[in-house]
């Protein structure tokens, strides 16, 4: 697993961007994963800049998505659909015929999540995953004592993770469905690079058990040492619990500048 220290988010989404730009010079039809949050903001900012500079060219690109509330029509504003028309397809000029994106909305939701397995394989295969992490190492929603080898499934949201994304349904956690799509931990593993993005004080005990720890169900986004191209991207404060943090720096530091990331 890489580990590269950078000042800030904004350091962290320009150097993810850059990444995701070669990329799609190299594969122009790349197929390239997203996740919602506030934490890979930085990411889509600086690559509609490279799009809108000519940087970077999205026309045959393609976007999957990470995980789906499970109940929320699609027009809901709150479905990560939504969200991520909103946060990437719209910024990039991206239309919907280039994304994919689990139903969750569908009657059979377990054969909803073994479709959108299904769909991903057939599209040839995530070429690059952006991953957040919880405090908790939670991934996608794959949360505590996922198992490893998990598929896309149905998962059910903690009390906590309901409470804390009350702020987006206006405050109020009635609204907060109780039930997700999420891509499981063994198909996330299958994209051909995952890229983690962290930044901020309270993710530095999640970062360390990731990096540093035991690969255990109980940290999730432990299982990317198990990836044979794994980058975890972090901030100061986000590696502020690395013990090996001087080492991490060296290495960057030193790399051969044609590996990228």
């Amino acid at each position: 697993m890489e580990v590269v220290i950078v000042p800030d988010a904004k350091a962290g989404g320009e150097l993810i961007a850059e990444a995701m730009a070669k990329l799609l010079r190299r594969k122009p039809g790349a197929l390239l994963g997203v996740a919602t949050g506030s934490t890979p903001l930085p990411v889509y900012e600086a690559l509609a800049a490279k799009v809108r500079s000519g940087a970077a060219d999205v026309g045959q690109a393609r976007i999957a998505q990470l995980d789906e509330y499970v109940g929320l029509p699609a027009e809901h504003p709150e479905s990560y659909r939504s969200v991520l028309r909103r946060e990437v397809l719209e910024p990039l000029g991206m239309g919907m015929d280039q994304f994919t994106g689990p139903d969750g909305t569908a009657e059979d939701v377990q054969g909803a999540c073994e479709a959108y397995d299904k769909a991903l394989s057939d599209a040839g295969g995530v070429d690059l995953q952006l991953l957040g992490i919880g405090t908790d190492g939670h991934i996608g929603f794959n949360e505590p004592c996922s198992s490893l080898a998990s598929r896309t499934r149905i998962k059910t949201l903690t009390e906590q993770t309901r409470i804390d994304n009350a702020r987006f349904f206006d405050g109020d956690i009635d609204q907060v469905p109780h039930h997700v799509i999420t891509q499981g931990i063994g198909t996330i593993l299958e994209a051909r690079h995952l890229v983690l993005l962290a930044t901020g004080e309270g993710k530095a005990d999640a970062v360390a058990a990731t990096v540093e720890g035991p690969i255990a169900a109980v940290c999730p986004a432990s299982a990317l040492q198990l990836h044979p191209h794994a980058t975890v991207v972090v901030d100061e404060a986000a590696a502020s619990k690395l013990k090996l943090a001087d080492y991490f720096r060296h290495t960057y530091l030193n790399k051969p500048e044609w590996q990228g990331i």
